[in-house]
């Protein structure tokens, strides 16, 4: 039995449609989406977070403030008041709901929210770096206009400021709060590693790639999802079963990230054609066409082990027709179908998480409608 297949492909849940298009394609073995429901959720923890987010930012030294308003959309490149994209806002809604699953109001989870976010964003500095990436929400990158000095010292900023707004309530429950939200860094930081370590290596199993997925994305989403309920004064059992939907959730989040990294409309991810296969990432798709054995995935070998005798410089020339090439061979492994079934396989196991703890049933419904937007989600 090959990697892929000793993973195991879920059980379809009925009746599937598709089309084939540039960018993801969502099936319909995922409930239809609350999505009026969803923005509103989206939207409030905007609202909420957004405000203390500011006031943190402002509190660091110029020209730091600056980058990272620009990082955030606040202002453009020349300082002058913007309206850009500053993410989905995902962490900040799960925060408000996690204080809410403990029976607190979602203000309690405001702190949590905002330095979940900052931390979020403290990586995404960092990322854009090392990445090379020019492009982030449809801008140039902070490294790209400010320089890699400004991106490493906004970067540290947030992550010190992230610290500052937990510990400055002075509770039990900040303390709790920060001590997650510190060992959720150091996985995230973890994460990190081990991608950028992968680059370099002809073979990535399945296994050492959901392991690398679940510390840069699956770690930081399960602080979210129980970083409220903390603040909320929830013990511990009630805080890990949240962690638990939240790590599986960021499992989901990630694969379909993995899908747009190749196959994703640049109009709408704010990222360049194939950009995960310019970077040479052994992603979910790559390392499961590559686990599944058969022609295609004998071809895409020999492909990505010639490639690791090259230069950066060498890899740079190739052009679009190489790139659509690589990704068809993905797809014709079965990378593409595995990614897009282990989305869905983590989404249903991070809501069966939530059986584990009670709460109002309005916010399982919510909790739940997040998770289907994040593996349906087009960007």
């Amino acid at each position: 039995m090959n990697e892929a297949s000793h993973q195991g492909v879920p059980p379809r849940y009925g009746a599937r449609t598709s089309t084939t298009t540039r960018g993801e394609t969502v099936t319909s073995a995922i409930p239809a989406v609350d999505t009026a429901g969803v923005n509103a959720l989206l939207e409030r923890g905007r609202t909420l977070a957004t405000p203390v987010l500011r006031a943190a930012v402002n509190r660091l030294a110029p020209p730091m403030d600056t980058v990272a308003a620009y990082h955030f959309g606040w202002i453009d490149a020349e300082g002058r008041p913007a309206h850009g994209d500053s993410g989905k806002a995902v962490r900040p809604a799960l925060a408000l709901l996690s204080a809410e699953a403990a029976g607190a109001r979602p203000e309690v989870g405001i702190p949590g929210a905002v330095a979940v976010e900052l931390v979020h964003n403290f990586s995404l500095l960092h990322d854009d770096l090392m990445d090379g990436d020019e492009q982030r929400r449809h801008r140039d990158t902070v490294w790209k206009v400010y320089g890699p000095e400004q991106a490493i010292l906004v970067g540290d900023a947030l992550f010190a400021l992230a610290n500052e707004v937990l510990l400055e309530l002075g509770t039990v429950e900040a303390g709790r709060a920060t001590r997650r939200l510190t060992t959720a860094t150091r996985k995230l930081i973890d994460g990190q590693a081990q991608d950028i370590s992968y680059e370099h290596r002809e073979r990535v199993t399945v296994e050492e790639c959901l392991e690398m997925e679940g510390n840069k994305t699956g770690a930081l989403l399960a602080c979210a999802v129980s970083i409220g309920a903390v603040l909320g004064g929830a013990d511990d059992r009630t805080a890990d079963t949240l962690e638990a939907y939240g790590y599986h959730l960021g499992l989901a989040f990630q694969a379909v990230d993995d899908l747009l990294g190749i196959w994703g409309d640049p109009e709408a991810t704010g990222k360049q054609t194939w950009s995960d296969l310019r970077q040479r990432k052994k992603s979910l798709p790559v390392v499961a066409a590559l686990a599944a054995g058969g022609p295609a995935s004998g071809r895409l070998a020999d492909i990505l082990a010639a490639d690791a005798k090259l230069s950066d410089a060498q890899s740079a020339d190739f052009d679009e027709e190489e790139f659509a090439s690589r990704a068809a061979l993905i797809e014709e492994a079965g990378g593409r179908e595995w990614t897009s079934q282990e989305a869905r396989r983590q989404h249903a196991t991070a809501i069966e998480a939530l059986n584990g703890v009670d709460m109002p049933t309005e916010v399982r419904a919510q909790l739940t409608a997040l998770a289907d937007f994040v593996v349906v989600r087009k960007r």
